[in-house]
């Protein structure tokens, strides 16, 4: 069974940092375009960032010049360094993950991230 699991959240103050990690298993990692989105109480999903199978990478406006996002294919992980965090960036953030060979997509339970003094 694929399985994606989300770590590093929790609460952080404003201006802080964290880490997001995402470690898929039972899958072809390599094959697979990686992504974080997150959902606010009361708001719809939406893309925080996402990186291609080659290494290319896109953000939201909204976390662009402070977040990275990487992956490690031979670790099968997916990574989101956040900087300079905002109470707006308080959120469950979700991994997922989608073939770039087969019609398939994988979602994680999800990390809550918290931003507040």
């Amino acid at each position: 069974q694929v399985q994606l699991v989300e770590s590093g959240g929790g609460l952080a103050q404003p201006g802080g940092s964290l880490r997001l990690s995402c470690v898929a298993s039972r899958i072809i990692f390599n094959n697979y375009n990686m992504a974080w989105y997150r959902q606010a109480p009361g708001k719809q999903r939406e893309l925080v960032a996402r990186i291609t199978t080659g290494g290319t990478t896109t953000y939201a406006d909204s976390v662009k010049g402070r977040s990275t996002i990487s992956r490690d294919n031979a670790k099968n992980t997916m990574y989101l360094q956040m900087n300079s965090l905002k109470p707006e960036d308080t959120a469950v953030y979700y991994c997922n993950a989608k073939s770039v060979v087969i019609i398939v997509e994988y979602w994680g339970q999800g990390t809550q991230v918290t931003v507040s003094s």
